[in-house]
């Protein structure tokens, strides 16, 4: 068993990771009903939570079928960071994170996220001050540094957990490589293999198989793995690495129908959280990796990002099913697009 603070997950859990403009609830909802342990909201601005700003209230709705869940902050400030921590602590998540990964320019380059990376006596600071001014438990979500020569998430992780957070998460690149390159899972394994280190580790970056969860669990021995853009559009991602790793064996890909079915489960929520039209206009983003793999679906997917209701939508979902009915998607098919516009750090 896993614990974090009086949190108790299951042996070698999965994380939802936090991904700005992805993570809300419709989105966690379908990942929860596959299988995520533990999720985590998008990441809210600590200067928003205070200026009672709409878009970073609005981030803070979780649900009782959630739990446990995280509502993740951010800030380089220690007053705003501490206060931001008193409003989230109101909303009685399970726990409040820290983002010190986001690589985006917006942030990193604002002294939040991935910027505070750059100065880690800084990071130690605010991490103490959120830890102090909530009942929470805190835990922090990184990179490995700044670049190639500040690659020093092993200081960053004796020096936070010395402050007090209960878990640490740890994306395998630089704040320089944004989500270049292959995740250099090594440092990651130093981190968990410490013997000073007592708090879970929890592996990220390029977890997108069963296969590689399983690996990556054997080599370097973190006590869960975080998926991000592997889950969009693929929450059956879950299931399939709970089923390998207890199991050996492989689930086959969800069905058409499987497929058809969540989509609607995600629209309805979509429109119900956020409205119809922003709810039916933000799910246009969805279908293209929901529905990948299908040959000749580009005309079906052009409908979809068209309409307006629901049951024009569902209309054409029903079109997509009855179609395809029977066909089976090769894994192989399976290529999710990329969310680099996204802070999935």
């Amino acid at each position: 068993m896993v614990t974090i603070g009086s949190i108790e997950l299951q042996d070698f859990p999965l994380l939802l990771a936090p991904m700005e403009d992805v993570s809300d609830p419709p989105f966690r909802a379908v990942c929860k009903e596959n299988g995520a342990d533990l999720m985590y909201t998008e990441f809210i601005s600590s200067e928003g939570l205070i200026r009672d700003a709409i878009k970073s209230r609005r981030k803070l709705d979780i649900y009782d079928y959630e739990k446990p869940i995280g509502i993740q902050i951010f800030g380089g400030d220690e007053d705003s960071l501490a206060l931001a921590a008193k409003i989230v602590e109101v909303t009685n998540p399970d726990l409040l994170d820290i983002n010190f990964g986001c690589p985006v320019k917006k942030v990193a380059c604002k002294g939040a996220g991935a910027g505070v990376l750059k100065d880690i006596d800084l990071m130690v600071r605010l991490t103490d001050a959120v830890v102090k001014s909530t009942r929470l438990p805190v835990t922090v979500k990184t990179r490995l540094g700044w670049d190639d020569s500040t690659k020093n998430i092993e200081e960053v992780a004796e020096r936070l957990q010395d402050v007090g957070i209960k878990a640490l998460a740890i994306h395998g690149r630089t704040r320089c490589q944004m989500y270049k390159g292959e995740a250099d899972w090594s440092l990651i394994g130093k981190v968990k293999n410490n013997p000073r280190i007592n708090i879970p580790i929890f592996g990220n970056g390029d977890i997108d198989s069963p296969h590689k969860a399983w690996e990556y669990k054997n080599r370097y021995g973190v006590d869960g793995v975080m998926i991000g853009r592997a889950a969009i559009g693929y929450p059956w991602i879950f299931r399939e690495i709970k089923h390998y790793v207890q199991t050996g064996d492989l689930l086959p890909p969800p069905t058409v129908e499987e497929r058809v079915a969540v989509s609607k489960n995600h629209l309805r929520k979509s429109v119900e959280w956020k409205g119809s039209i922003v709810g039916i206009n933000e799910m246009r983003r969805h279908y293209s990796n929901y529905l990948k793999g299908l040959p000749g679906i580009k005309e079906f997917r052009n409908q979809l990002v068209t309409l307006k209701t629901i049951d024009e939508v569902e209309a054409v979902l029903d079109k997509v099913e009855k179609n395809y009915q029977g066909y089976e998607i090769e894994r192989s098919e399976i290529v999710l697009e990329n969310y680099h516009e996204h802070c999935a750090i």
